[in-house]
């Protein structure tokens, strides 16, 4: 079973990744590192990804959080950290999870033993 707590305080999500690492679990971490116009979370936000899909924390919600999911588990298996970028017209931005629009950055990398 997933764990899933997107609500979890920065705090939570650092505490978190020193309990799994601890634990010997491969680990990715996602921050928001620049947004421009609309965005549900903001600078600094993060979301903690482990090898079995277990996560806390969030960086944006809707499609972009599956997305930056999807890319923690590329990210864990050849450790090559990236960059993300999702930008949306107003139009475009209530199907992705942005209430009028907007970018979103994101740095995606594995944490190391």
């Amino acid at each position: 079973m997933t764990d899933i707590n997107a609500f979890a305080s920065q705090d939570d999500v650092l505490g978190t990744v020193g309990a799994w690492r601890a634990e010997g679990r491969k680990v990715a971490i996602a921050t928001v590192v620049k947004t421009w116009g609309s965005s549900p979370r903001p600078v600094g936000s993060r979301l903690v990804v482990d090898g079995d899909g277990a996560m806390v924390g969030s960086v944006s919600g809707g499609c972009i959080e599956g997305a930056v999911i999807k890319q923690a588990f590329e990210v864990m298996a050849d450790g090559k950290p990236r960059l993300l970028d999702f930008g949306v017209s107003d139009e475009q931005a209530w199907d992705v999870g942005l209430a009028c629009g907007g970018k979103v950055e994101v740095w995606v990398e594995r944490l190391e033993d």
